[in-house]
């Protein structure tokens, strides 16, 4: 019988060493801010937003939120970004996804600064995490690869296999991967053979989203599987992952919620204190 990693547990100890950062740059007369533009009222990103805004004031982080009608255009929303970056005084700047329209979502990331993006959705911060030379991570592909260290797992010469290939965690996380040489194998809608190839990981990270994706004979014996998908079932969020299944053969799994969520928070703030320090 497999183990649940405890995600909040995780998220504690890494929002404790950023609170201990918080007040070290406080001293120092630096205020972390983080700035976060929500488009409309999605029920999810509303919630999203609302446990950003509580670890972030937990922690000392100071936090506002522009909220934008869901009408808005996208010239309006660009010019809305740029605005609030005008001040200077942020440190982290998001934009929560999704917007209205998906397909403004490459000029909207990108009109947030590579200095304050938190992201790490900017061109320019994709760039710097396929050439190894990045300053601080993606939040989710963060909380991944934290994950992985809390468990001590020397990635060198594992077979891993992603199932989801977003901007937001699929791949950024194949190139961090990769650079700890890694061997990875993607896997999209398109994919043949998806059960065959999870079979064969040492480690599965799924973030497709879809529920019961992740099946019980898809998994070898040992393996660990992060679950960073989310979708949401008579409105409780649900992962990729048949938990009953997967648990009695893997050695470690990721429960949703409890699991990559909470970390995934902590690793925002934890950019942005990084960033305030930066600056």
């Amino acid at each position: 019988m497999g183990k649940l990693i405890d995600g909040r547990k995780i998220a504690e100890k890494i929002n404790k060493k950023t609170a201990e950062k918080v007040k070290e740059l406080r001293a120092r007369g630096i205020i972390p801010k983080l700035g976060v533009v929500l488009v409309g009222d999605d029920k999810s990103s509303v919630l999203y937003v609302n446990r950003k805004k509580a670890i972030a004031e937990k922690i000392g982080v100071d936090f506002v939120l522009h909220k934008l009608p869901a009408n808005i255009s996208k010239t309006e929303l660009l010019n809305k970004i740029k605005e609030v970056q005008k001040k200077g005084d942020l440190s982290g700047l998001i934009i929560q996804l999704p917007l209205p329209d998906w397909s403004w979502t490459f000029e909207a990331v990108n009109c947030v600064s590579p200095n304050i993006d938190v992201d790490c959705l900017t061109n320019e911060n994709l760039g710097k995490i396929v050439s190894g030379s990045n300053f601080i991570s993606p939040p989710t592909a963060g909380a991944v690869v934290s994950i992985l260290e809390d468990l001590k797992i020397n990635l060198a010469g594992k077979n891993i296999v992603l199932v989801g290939t977003g901007l937001l965690v699929g791949k950024p996380l194949a190139a961090m991967f990769i650079n700890k040489r890694a061997s990875v194998t993607t896997c999209n809608r398109a994919t043949k053979n998806i059960k065959e190839k999870c079979r064969e990981a040492d480690i599965i990270v799924s973030s497709a989203g879809k529920r019961n994706l992740i099946r019980g004979n898809m998994i070898k014996k040992n393996a660990i599987v992060i679950d960073a998908g989310v979708s949401f079932l008579r409105g409780k969020a649900v992962g990729d992952a048949n938990v009953k299944e997967v648990l009695p053969i893997a050695k470690y799994i990721t429960p949703t919620p409890g699991g990559v969520g909470p970390i995934t928070v902590a690793m925002l703030l934890k950019n942005t204190v990084k960033c305030a320090g930066k600056i």
